[in-house]
């Protein structure tokens, strides 16, 4: 855990902006070797299950999981984790999980327009340390069901919680801008959106999010 961090890295090589003492950053090592590298985001679902089960009791029905592994209370991002996996023979040797937070920090970057803390929604202090407790505890719980063979149940879990959840929404991709409706993750992590009756599914690099229509 660090009291200060002055490279957090998000995906894509976003940078991660965090106010010394005032949130979560930290990374937790895991050694699934019952997981085959086909079924890497398997692991995501379950860290970002395992950091929504924390705070939901708290922060209520508008938190959510923004595929594919970001935090978010209304449209706004509350949190955000990068995990490296080392494969060896086909299985996940080890894994290092970063988790960035915000929970005490009020001001943010123009960069951050849309960032949020757990201060901001609840208007009062958030004790970091019993936070990160209830973390690490859930994200145990999920760990132990994946490594007990109970990937389904960690799939319909983090599917319920999905960001933009069969909503009609705006999306962007290299060559256009569309609507359509978030309907799946596929078991590798390909996120599917259904236009009409055609269903795609995308990778990370491959679609954007745009929270008002028509947005270029």
């Amino acid at each position: 855990m660090a009291e200060n961090q002055f490279t957090g890295r998000g995906q894509q090589e976003n940078r991660w902006h965090s106010e010394p003492g005032k949130n979560l950053t930290f990374s937790v090592l895991l050694k699934p070797s019952f997981l085959g590298v086909l079924n890497q985001f398997d692991l995501t679902r379950a860290i970002s299950l395992g950091v929504f089960d924390a705070l939901q009791p708290t922060l209520g029905d508008q938190l959510k999981i923004k595929w594919p592994n970001d935090i978010y209370y209304g449209d706004r991002k509350l949190g955000g984790m990068l995990i490296e996996n080392i494969v060896q023979g086909g299985q996940i040797k080890n894994a290092i999980i970063g988790i960035g937070l915000n929970v005490n920090q009020e001001n943010f970057d123009a960069g951050a327009s849309n960032a949020v803390s757990v201060k901001q929604i609840l208007q009062r202090d958030y004790d970091l340390r019993i936070l990160l407790l209830e973390i690490c505890n859930h994200i145990e719980a999920y760990y132990l069901n994946l490594k007990a063979g109970k990937v389904d149940f960690v799939r319909n879990e983090y599917l319920k919680r999905l960001y933009w959840l069969n909503e009609n929404k705006s999306f962007k991709t290299q060559s256009h801008v569309f609507e359509g409706k978030i309907t799946n993750v596929k078991d590798n992590g390909l996120l599917v959106v259904t236009v009409g009756d055609k269903e795609t599914a995308y990778n990370l690099k491959e679609i954007e999010f745009l929270n008002k229509p028509g947005i270029n």
